[in-house]
């Protein structure tokens, strides 16, 4: 990699177990959300760069499927120990480019540590079945295999996180493996590439490419690749999809949310709106676990929101790398727009503004303050669209009957939480709201790692989802030998 001390570093890809300069031209600036600063400039690699790394990948996959599962995981293990180590050195770097405060990132690099140690016990998690006598003298066996060459696409607001959701996984089934981290975030991929080659992975076993839409399309329909793995927006997760799918591939496309958070009178509010407030204002918004719709079910809703109203006023906006800051910047000057736009929509449709953050601080920074939205409709567009930032509206409901048909009516089906003290209630909810993770007095459902990450209806595309034994079938298939012996 290139830079000199008056130049930001120019990545480059890692292939075949080499860095190499892209053959595509064309760089994209890598700025610091909190401050505008020029970090790096990741290439804008093309088709002839994914298929080399498709050729270094399929050749290693050769024999990097004949190691034993067990040696296999060792490497795993040998990755997660350089995690450790360098776990502070990740978090900083995910501040950096993302503009997560430094919990936020901290966290972030935990929870793929636990990604990668349940990848670990693949020599578990792998094992198949047998039955003896499927009929007279004919045993029946069934075991995993690996598929191929696996594409790990990744998104901005997870730099660290979501590639160790995939990549020790796919490598530990005996797939190699080729990310293609969001352009926006690309310095946290290629410190990940150096601790896998220091785990001791066979060259081409992983591989990165750096790049956008050409790098994106070219995986989606090269004939080298089996399997697409993908996090991101809903209309990106489509077009992985549907494209992925007809060239052959196995896809799995995690997509957006709109996540709805139901609150009864009967809520502990000064355990719930902390709750309700890392959901909705963490990470500026940037997560598809946040919160986006507050469902206050009378006549409880004046006293939550002056509550939230009160707590969101006192919220920190500011650079994500200070001690105080609780609200970061969003990842871009163009996404803030974005947000901006959002707001002044809510406002034009009728949303009432209940309350509004501190101002965002002097400078380059791409900051939103948090705003809070009441009396808000459910036909309403900010009701119903991802925003993807600082911005929570509260609808006002009559009954958890009512909260439970606004929410259904959505067209994801991510994530959703109540905060109740009532087990009836909590349990009504559980079973019959449409989303793949629920919280009971939780304001961020996540799962852990060797869970599922279960999104339903517009939020995910496949059969199989990412993390957990869902990972496994993912990146395995399975075969069914049937024997008899004269």
């Amino acid at each position: 990699m290139s830079a000199s001390p008056s130049e930001p570093e120019t990545l480059e890809n890692y292939v075949g177990g080499a860095w190499i300069r892209p053959t595509a031209t064309g760089l994209l600036d890598v700025p610091d959300p909190s401050s505008g600063t020029l970090l790096a400039r990741v290439p804008r690699s093309g088709a002839a760069d994914v298929d080399l790394a498709v050729v270094a990948a399929r050749r290693a996959f050769l024999s990097w499927r004949d190691v034993p599962v067990a040696e296999r995981a060792r490497r795993v293990l040998a990755l997660r120990s350089l995690l450790e180590q360098h776990a502070d050195e990740l978090a900083r770097s995910v501040v950096r480019e993302n503009g997560k405060t430094l919990e936020e990132a901290r966290g972030s690099v935990r929870r793929g540590i636990e990604a990668t140690e349940f990848a670990a016990s693949a020599p578990t998690t792998m094992q198949g079945s047998f039955l003896e006598d499927v009929t007279p003298g004919v045993d029946s066996v069934l075991v995993r295999q690996p598929l191929g060459v696996v594409a790990g696409i990744t998104p901005f607001n997870f730099p660290i996180m979501i590639p160790l959701w995939m990549a020790p996984l796919a490598l530990v089934c005996g797939n190699s493996f080729i990310l293609k981290p969001s352009e926006r975030v690309p310095i946290t991929a290629t410190l990940l590439a150096r601790l896998v080659d220091g785990a001791g992975f066979p060259a081409g076993t992983f591989n990165l490419v750096h790049g956008e839409v050409a790098a994106v399309d070219a995986l989606l329909t090269h004939p080298g690749v089996d399997a697409v793995s993908f996090v991101g927006s809903a209309p990106t997760a489509r077009h992985v999809y549907t494209t992925a799918a007809a060239h052959g591939k196995r896809v799995q496309a995690l997509a957006g949310a709109k996540n709805f958070l139901v609150v009864l009178p009967d809520a502990d509010l000064d355990r719930s709106v902390p709750a309700i407030l890392s959901s909705a204002f963490g990470q500026a918004g940037e997560r598809c676990l946040a919160a986006g719709v507050v469902l206050a079910v009378e006549p409880g809703a004046d006293r939550l929101v002056e509550r939230l109203g009160r707590a969101i006023e006192q919220l920190a906006v500011g650079p994500a790398h200070e001690a105080d800051t609780f609200v970061g910047p969003v990842i871009r000057a163009d996404h803030r727009e974005r947000v901006l736009r959002w707001i002044a929509e809510g406002e034009r449709s009728g949303a009432k503004i209940a309350a509004r953050g501190t101002a965002p601080p002097p400078g380059p920074g791409f900051f939103v303050p948090p705003i809070l939205f009441d009396h808000v409709r459910p036909e309403m567009s900010i009701a119903q669209e991802e925003i993807f930032g600082p911005v929570l509206s509260v609808i006002r409901v009559a009954s958890l009957d009512e909260a439970l048909e606004v929410a259904n009516r959505s067209k994801y089906g991510n994530a959703a939480a109540i905060f109740t003290r009532d087990g009836r209630s909590a349990r009504e909810f559980a079973r019959r709201i449409e989303a793949g993770m629920v919280g009971v007095n939780i304001g961020v459902p996540a799962p852990a790692a060797y869970f599922p990450f279960v999104g339903w209806k517009g939020s995910f595309y496949g059969d199989l989802h990412a993390t957990g034994r869902d990972a496994i079938d993912f990146y395995t298939r399975k075969k069914v030998v049937t024997t008899r012996w004269f």
